[in-house]
């Protein structure tokens, strides 16, 4: 694959700029061409279906040094970027496949986009789904139009039925993939963040498996700027884009068990055209813990009020981390593509960023059970200003003298420096004091 554009040296001395870990990558397939032009052609072309998202100053700029820019990519219409490539890509279906329909099998955002915008656009959608798929995610897909058929216990299964009966019936089989037209219209948000931003110095976007969108968005900044660092990020855990760089070709299939939460970033690498831009055009690709993501998450709730998922956040994560310092001063835009989060695993997602970030704590310490001693616990806990989430009570199985009585206590906190001030404090009065390890 190769960009055409008015610094035709771009992609021969890029190679300089990247990490040395994808210095190796070096694609011989050059038969498909992405052009600045076709990437300006798709965003006139899906201007009226998908939203211009804001690209908003943060107030978490203060915190970690730098101006911050939020593309809240979020704010699509099923939550996901993937609107964009995948209206694009209905909209270059020739007229007669449009009218036979089309057929996905997956519960992810590339099919709620596409059960969402074939609706809008006339087109017969079906999407098969395994038994095991989360009742929201069919509830959604049948709410924006589709025909929602579930089939098989395995995504597998669903995937060979979805091939059946579009064989059978002249359905156009789509799943995720690299083609030009996907990779053009998801890169019509590097476009939009150039226009939104001026004097960038850095753009920040989820990497993974799934680098569509990096690397179409990096050939759109490239060109319009080969200054601007384009930077990816994805987890630790599951470092697929990283292995790819170093191997030169997708990496093979991962086992991925927490793929609930990660969602698209823990996918394999689909294809070597998105494989070839990331290493010729990527400066950078940073890999985060699953802590770092869940303070991420849970930062974009407090700061922007923004519910988000792992794959939107995994971006801003990189600079909780600390991953990336030299952009320390510098004005940076994060894309936060995505914001389907169930609300369960929200839930638990929150709760264990709370304990992360040390402003939810447990401690227990052991008391005389007389009537006072608890009195005197609670007024501590009220002069250091910490809030009492839960507190328990333990007489049966304490091991210390007859009359005493364990308090185990959950409580909120500020920040870090309050709860070390509320620890000091309890130590005075209680050297026994025992605080839960996170």
């Amino acid at each position: 694959m190769k960009i055409i554009s008015r610094n035709e040296e771009l992609l021969t001395d890029t190679r300089s700029r990247i990490p040395q870990s994808s210095s190796t990558t070096i694609m011989s397939s050059c038969n498909k061409l992405i052009r600045f032009e076709d990437i300006s052609a798709a965003a006139f072309k899906i201007q009226c279906g998908v939203q211009k998202t804001p690209c908003m100053y943060s107030r978490l700029s203060k915190q970690y040094g730098m101006d911050i820019y939020l593309k809240k990519e979020f704010l699509q219409y099923t939550g996901s970027v993937k609107e964009r490539g995948v209206l694009y890509l209905l909209t270059s279906l020739p007229q007669d496949q449009q009218r036979k329909g089309v057929i996905v099998a997956s519960d992810s955002n590339f099919s709620m986009a596409v059960a969402y915008h074939a609706s809008e656009l006339r087109i017969p959608v079906f999407v098969i789904m395994s038994t095991s798929t989360s009742p929201v995610r069919v509830k959604m897909c049948r709410e924006y139009g589709a025909m929602v058929i579930s089939y098989g216990t395995t995504a597998k299964d669903s995937q060979i039925h979805a091939r059946r009966l579009a064989q059978e019936n002249g359905y156009l089989y789509l799943e995720e993939e690299d083609s030009a037209v996907y990779l053009s219209g998801l890169g019509t948000v590097g476009l939009e963040v150039y226009e939104q931003v001026p004097k960038l110095d850095a753009v920040i976007f989820p990497a993974g498996g799934h680098c569509g969108l990096l690397a179409g968005s990096a050939a759109t900044l490239k060109y319009l700027n080969p200054h601007i660092s384009v930077i990816g990020v994805e987890s630790e855990s599951f470092p697929v884009l990283q292995q790819s760089l170093k191997a030169g070709h997708p990496a093979e299939d991962q086992a991925c068990n927490n793929h609930h939460f990660y969602g698209d970033v823990s996918g394999v690498c689909f294809g070597s055209n998105s494989l070839q831009l990331t290493g010729k055009l990527v400066d950078k690709v940073v890999a985060v813990r699953e802590e770092d993501i869940l303070i991420s998450m849970l930062r974009l709730l407090e700061y922007e009020r923004a519910t988000v998922d792992a794959e939107g956040a995994i971006g801003l994560a990189a600079l909780v981390a600390g991953k990336l310092p030299e952009l320390k001063g510098k004005r940076v835009a994060v894309v936060i593509c995505s914001g389907n989060l169930e609300l369960h695993l929200l839930q638990k997602c929150i709760a264990r960023a709370l304990t992360l970030d040390n402003t939810v704590c447990r401690f227990s310490l052991v008391i005389s059970d007389c009537p006072g001693d608890m009195s005197k616990l609670l007024e501590i806990l009220a002069r250091e200003e910490a809030r009492v989430l839960d507190i328990k009570q333990e007489r049966t199985f304490v091991t210390s003298e007859l009359f005493t009585v364990e308090v185990i206590c959950t409580v909120e906190t500020r920040d870090k420096i309050h709860t070390a001030q509320l620890r000091n404090a309890l130590l005075e009065r209680y050297p026994t004091t025992t605080w839960t390890q996170r």
